[in-house]
């Protein structure tokens, strides 16, 4: 199949068309992930005997939570050695996983909260992604210095392993702003990076793949900036 231009109101090819098509695809893609991850999330943290299973069992526990690092990677790095229907696949399984781990919120926050940050989340990501798409200023330093944070962050979280009271208290409230900074950031940057590598002269499979690339980075940012608003602003259950 010969890859094809996208044309005007006077059948002329327009680049801006077919920006806007790719890009609408990325984030139909991304919103469709980040539905699934939701309708998971509440079904398993509803059923007491699925959530009992998962938070009771280390062996299921972990055994997701590799999993999900397993298909990022591979997502990320063998998506041209696969076809768009098996990387869609994927992309949604990986929703589906991520819904079943993120479940265990529910029982450490409240509703409400995880309510609000959502709402919270969804606006702030508008925004940011928005300014990321629009922007004519290179976001790149913006880019490597959040990706420093989020070096930043993992050490954080290794070391609270062996010290758990590093989470707690001022570091925690330190740590959960930091990573709200840092998502932010890199939201905008993603999006403008995918906008400028969005491969509009490639075949129609190899735009299909470009867009489920796309949307696993921006879901990715989606949720981890909704995870370190909840734990933020979020309250604990009693």
């Amino acid at each position: 199949m010969q890859p094809t231009t996208p044309k005007d109101l006077y059948g002329i090819p327009t680049k801006n068309v077919a920006l806007s098509r790719y890009m609408s695809k990325v984030y139909m893609w991304m919103c469709a992930g980040i539905l699934l991850t939701g309708f998971v999330a509440f079904n398993v943290a509803t059923d007491e005997n699925i959530l009992r299973m998962i938070i009771g069992n280390k062996i299921v526990f972990y055994g997701l939570i590799i999993a999900e690092f397993g298909l990022v990677i591979g997502l990320s790095a063998a998506i041209n050695r696969m076809n768009s229907m098996t990387a869609t696949a994927l992309f949604l399984l990986y929703s589906a996983l991520n819904g079943a781990t993120l479940s265990i919120f529910a029982l450490i926050y409240t509703q409400a909260s995880i309510q609000s940050a959502f709402f919270t989340t969804a606006f702030s990501f508008a925004g940011l992604s928005a300014f990321g798409l629009v922007t004519k200023r290179d976001l790149g330093p913006v880019g490597n210095f959040c990706t420093m944070g989020l070096f930043g962050l993992v050490g954080f979280s290794i070391l609270s392993i062996f010290f758990p009271n590093m989470m707690g208290g001022m570091y925690g409230q330190i740590y959960g702003l930091v990573g709200i900074v840092v998502f932010a950031g890199l939201t905008a940057y993603d999006t403008q990076a995918i906008k400028s590598m969005a491969p509009l002269s490639a075949h129609d499979e190899d735009q299909k793949k470009g867009a489920i690339l796309g949307a696993l980075k921006l879901y990715l940012d989606f949720i981890n900036l909704f995870l370190f608003i909840l734990r933020f602003s979020g309250d604990r259950r009693k």
